[in-house]
Order: C-alpha cells, then structure tokens, then sequence
C-alpha cells in the first residue's frame, strides 16, 4: 500500500493525468472558443490570447482590429438581376436656367418668365426676386419709364446681370469686357467646356454685368421672305403657345404628339446639340441658315442629327418630346416642340 501511494505521487504521474484533462477540455471546448472569438466586431480577445501565448516563446505578434466597412447594399433590378449600391453621396448640379411660370418654383440658378400680378411694380418684383431693377429692365427692353401691365410676360434673370444673345463673331473675353464682367464667371454659371464653347443663338447669363446703353440687346432683324420657312412639324399640328421667350412658339398635335417627327425650316448647319436640362428646353439643337438667322428646336425626344451636319429644308432632324417626366424634356406640361428664331421675326408668331 505504501508503495502504491507513494508511485501516485510521481511527478510524471501528475503530468499525464493533467495532459489528459487538457487535451479534453480543448477537444470538446475549441470549435464554441473560436466561433465566439470570430463573431466579434474586432479582435481584440485574439489579440490578447496571441500575445500571451507568443511571449512563452520571448516573442509578441499584434493582430491588429477589424477595419469596420458597411456592406454591400445588392439591390434587385426587375427581379432577375443585382446591382451593387455604394452608401449615398449628396451630389449638387449648377444649371444654367430653367423656363417655370410659378415664381414659387423658381430656384437661384433658374430664368423665369413671369406674369406681372395686380399690385406688381418693377421695384416689388426685382424685390421678390432678389436682383436689380435694371437686370429686369434690360432683360426686358424696357426703360426707368416703362409701365407694366397685368398679365405682362417678364423673363427675370437668376441673377442681377444681362441675359446675352451670342451673335456672328463674338468671344467671351470681348463680351465680358463689354458688359464689365469676369469671364471666369460667365463660363462657370453657363457650364461652358472653355471661352471657345459659344456659338451664334446661345444665350448667356452673365452675372454682375452692366449693359452699355449704345449696345443693343437683341440680334438686328434679318427680312425673310414669307416662304423662307416652312412648318418644322407634320400635319396636322397645332400651336399651343404663341411668341413667348426666347422669340419662340409652341407646335404640337391634338392627340400624342411626343414620337412624331421635327423637320428643319430651313436648310443649314446643326450648330449645337445639347442635352439635359438647358434653360428649361431640355434636349435642343440649333441650326445656324446662310442668311445668319439661328432657329432652335427644344423638347426633344430623340435627335437624328450631329453638330456640324448640313442639313437641307424638310430633312428629319429629330422627334418630338416634352413629356414630363421624360429624360431631356425640360420644364414642360406636355408633348410639343419648343421653335426659336434668332436674328429675324418668328413667321408662325403672328
């Protein structure tokens, strides 16, 4: 019997008898230690279990904490296929100008065309709309002595400065100079690419310039036989707005009219095709006639034309759009075609 105890008392005895419990208790308890571990948000606990074990060796190894990162968002498109979204960033877009008729609407970037209310002076609307009386006034052609009338149209100016119509010849620097302005400015309000990007029909907003009184306003008037040119839309077609800003009509159809075609009124060059929001005209193009008169065409579904083409009187030059709602239609209530005339009197305003 003593010698049986005293055998139970080996060292090595205890050692085997301690190496079994551990690699037990590490056998049933690893998989639950580790899984815990892994579901944390960091790993801090791993961390720690590391430096201690590697410090039996004189040695320490850092795991450093998870980076935290927000998932993935997969979102179905149509039920058969994903799309990855990243977290939201608010993203701010300059515009040139919109066309609205509600003042309430208006933004600080926006051209209005607003209808004068009873009570209205020039002072209370250049008041309500935070820029100069001259802005409006020149803007306008109107004068210190002109008196407006109820339900009187008035294109007001985002901002106190000229609302400029690009002629024949003309470079930013020299307009700049002109109307005592920056041209850093106007290329920044106007979303211009560089100085270069203007051509003859393009209207300008130049912030902060001041109309010299012996520069006119409005391009010189180009006489135009009465048959120079033809209807741009298909029959039969109705006007829905007559003369309003920018020299321009409305043309459309009873019915549907978004799809049908647009015809040029005359031959000539495609000067710009634009695309976007642009004044309120949305998707547009412009096409310079050999006489120097600009015709412009706004609200389009679709354009089937390039900048520089020569196109001929007649030729389908686009469809018609202004749905709202509709990619490039602008500020408009419903399908039509939005047709200017720079530089001669509109033939189907009268």
């Amino acid at each position: 019997m003593e010698k049986n105890k005293g055998s139970f008392k080996d060292p090595l005895l205890y050692l085997g008898t301690f190496s079994v419990i551990l690699f037990s208790i590490v056998s049933l308890g690893a998989n639950s230690i580790f899984k815990t571990v892994l579901h944390q948000e960091d790993f801090s606990f791993l961390a720690t279990v590391s430096e201690t074990l590697d410090q039996s060796r004189n040695q320490f190894v850092f795991i450093p904490p998870k980076t935290k990162t927000q998932p993935l968002d997969l979102n179905i498109i149509q039920e058969n296929s994903l799309k990855g979204a990243s977290p939201p960033n608010t993203v701010s877009f300059q515009t040139l100008g919109s066309l609205i008729d509600d003042p309430a609407d208006s933004g600080s970037k926006e051209i209005v065309e607003y209808i004068v209310q009873t009570g209205d002076t020039l002072s209370s609307i250049s008041e309500k709309f935070g820029i100069s009386i001259e802005t409006i006034l020149w803007a306008n052609d109107l004068n210190k002595n002109s008196v407006i009338q109820l339900g009187q149209k008035l294109i007001i100016s985002p901002v106190s400065g000229v609302i400029y119509y690009v002629k024949k010849d003309d470079t930013l620097s020299e307009i700049a100079k002109t109307y005592k302005a920056e041209a850093s400015e106007i290329i920044s309000f106007n979303e211009l690419s560089s100085e270069g990007d203007i051509y003859i029909g393009d209207i300008l907003i130049i912030p902060n310039g001041v109309k010299p009184q012996p520069v006119p306003m409005i391009l010189p008037q180009t006489p135009l036989a009465s048959s120079y040119f033809i209807v741009p839309v298909s029959s039969p077609y109705i006007i829905t707005q007559r003369l309003h800003w920018s020299n321009a009509i409305d043309f459309s159809h009873k019915g549907t009219a978004c799809g049908k075609p647009i015809y040029a009124a005359a031959g000539g060059q495609i000067l710009r095709v634009k695309y976007g929001w642009n004044v309120g005209a949305g998707n547009y193009l412009t096409i310079l006639h050999p006489n120097g008169v600009v015709t412009m065409y706004g609200h389009l579904q679709s354009v089937l034309v390039n900048q520089g083409d020569i196109v001929l009187q007649g030729q389908m030059i686009a469809l018609i759009g202004g749905k709202p709602g509709m990619p490039g239609a602008g500020n408009s209530t419903g399908c039509h075609l939005h047709f200017g005339v720079q530089g001669a009197k509109n033939p189907f305003g009268q």
